[in-house]
């Protein structure tokens, strides 16, 4: 195993849940609705906050993200925070299985950066540490923080051929392309430095060797705020979604670019099937919501959010249609509070925060700036989906209602308990943490449903599989996952992939590896955090050690 601080065991005991050693019986079922009637239910969350601030004026009122990842090899995500004016801040997660957050700022070169707007992680050069893309507004360019182990770092920006310049960078996505050892990078870029005008975004393709070519331009840009590489047709190509703000365009819209390999990229137009569709686009996500192996589309914006479907997935057009109002995720307005203007929405996150089986939708929200034209009080939305796909708001009753403008954000197990938290970065006030007591109390938390998180591994390029499709399936419900590295607001996620299950007590586990090869379906116990290698005999168990 490539990653120091693994513990390979056969059967392990998670937050005081009993997990079945091999050969035990396992219930797959259906997975049609968590344990104990949680099926589409609020898990409770207990809000604490970090000594953290997302600071500026101007150049800041955009951006604000978060970066979860494991830099000490221990399982555990830690917590790289952008601080616009002010400085960048590194939390070691040192929380303890099924036990109170608790976080230790840690002193690096990734710390006490400032002008940073936001930061994804990405194994770049493929040897087991996570390394760190930080993205700025002006300071002389992005950065390539190379990790080194311990939650160390040493900048390798100048070593890739990359870095320099004044653009504002909210926006990064990762691909691996076919006979490349480095990643493709996309870099979204907002307005040109002292003017009003959309500068243009770049695609970053490597020259065959350890460094990176001249970037390329991924012209017009239209203020582009999110970007995101996606296998959105299973062809095996990975295209790139921009999200991008209609306040400073006239004629634009959002965009999705061809990126082949071997060829420039190519901006898909109507005679593609693409539908021009202007919004004030902030942030995107995507996931398989209807179990078809396509994954939806959730584009936010400033008032109507739109969650986009392929007309005929195996058409090869990206011609999508907004199914938003269907599945009631549109969130024009703020759901409490008493401000009835409309909303500012940020950053979208697809989990399943009650492991019923079930992806729930995260969108951050808060004013830009005093716009008298929008809420003022606009709190975060936490969307659950029920049973017969549409979603019911479920934030107050997870006790998370907040007021303070909201940017970045992450959704993970954060204390490895089989509970999603989530962690929140707003506007010039601390970032709050949500601790996930899945139907309890923080006295006594209390298991939702049954879960999964699984991690892979493979060869160099690409250890981490970027581009990789998880598929689950319990009885004849199929849960598909497209590992990316991209989109939300300015926040990036690596680590474990959650995934849950409801009531079944097991189920059947398959990789789609980013090549195309796809391995066997093995059947795997609930309530595990599993590693799978690429050619190895099947998903192994993971405990802290």
């Amino acid at each position: 195993m490539r990653r120091r601080g693994l513990v390979i065991v056969a059967g392990v005991v998670v937050a005081g849940v009993a997990m079945a050693t091999a050969g035990a019986r396992v219930v797959i079922g259906d997975g049609s609705s968590a344990s104990d009637g949680d099926a589409g239910a609020a898990p409770r969350m207990v809000m604490t906050e970090l000594d953290h601030r997302y600071e500026g004026e101007a150049g800041y009122f955009v951006g604000g993200g978060v970066a979860t990842f494991d830099c000490d090899a221990n399982g555990y995500p830690d917590l790289f925070l952008a601080g616009g004016e002010a400085s960048t801040t590194l939390y070691r997660n040192t929380s303890t299985v099924g036990g109170e957050l608790r976080f230790e700022p840690v002193t690096s070169l990734a710390t006490g950066l400032k002008q940073v707007t936001g930061a994804y992680p990405l194994d770049v050069d493929s040897d087991g540490l996570t390394d760190l893309i930080v993205l700025r507004n002006g300071g002389g360019g992005n950065l390539v923080l190379r990790g080194l182990g311990d939650c160390a770092f040493e900048d390798a920006t100048a070593a890739l051929g990359l870095g320099g310049g004044n653009a504002w960078t909210v926006a990064f996505s990762a691909t691996w392309e076919a006979g490349n050892t480095l990643p493709t990078l996309a870099f979204g870029h907002y307005l040109r430095p002292d003017t009003h005008d959309c500068d243009g975004n770049e695609l970053v393709r490597p020259d065959g060797g350890a460094r990176y070519g001249a970037p390329q331009p991924l012209d017009p840009g239209y203020c582009s705020l999110s970007l995101l590489f996606s296998d959105w047709d299973r062809s095996g190509r990975r295209d790139l979604r921009v999200a991008n703000d209609r306040n400073y365009y006239l004629d634009g819209s959002e965009q999705l670019w061809r990126v082949e390999a071997g060829q420039p990229p190519r901006l898909y137009t109507e005679a593609d099937g693409w539908r021009k569709l202007q919004v004030w686009g902030m942030g995107i996500a995507s996931r398989d919501l209807d179990g078809d192996g396509y994954p939806e589309v959730y584009v936010t914006s400033q008032g109507d959010n739109k969650l986009q479907q392929l007309d005929t997935p195996d058409g090869g057009r990206p011609a999508y249609h907004d199914i938003a109002l269907d599945r009631e995720v549109t969130a024009t307005q703020p759901y409490t509070g008493g401000d009835a203007l409309p909303s500012t929405a940020w950053h979208p996150a697809f989990a399943d925060v009650n492991n019923d089986g079930r992806a729930d939708l995260l969108v951050t929200k808060g004013n830009v700036e005093a716009q008298p034209d929008y809420a003022a009080k606009d709190p975060t939305n936490l969307f659950l989906q029920q049973p017969d796909g549409t979603f019911t708001e479920g934030a107050e009753a997870a006790g998370m209602v907040r007021f303070e403008p909201t940017r970045g954000a992450a959704v993970a197990d954060l204390n490895l308990d089989g509970l999603l938290d989530v962690v929140l970065v707003h506007r010039r006030s601390p970032v709050t943490v949500g601790r996930n007591m899945g139907s309890g109390t923080a006295e006594a938390p209390q298991p939702m449903g049954h879960w999964l998180q699984l991690r892979l591994s493979q060869p160099a390029p690409n250890v981490d599989a970027v581009g990789a499709w998880i598929e689950v399936r319990t009885g004849d419900r199929l849960q598909a996952i497209e590992l990316t590295v991209g989109g939300g607001h300015a926040s990036g996620q690596m680590g474990w992939t959650h995934v849950g299950l409801g009531s079944a007590t097991g189920a059947e586990v398959r990789v789609r590896w980013p090549d195309g090869e796809t391995g066997d379906w093995a059947a795997v116990e609930a309530d595990r955090f599993l590693v799978v290698e690429r050619g190895g005999p099947g998903p192994t168990v993971w405990s802290p050690g």
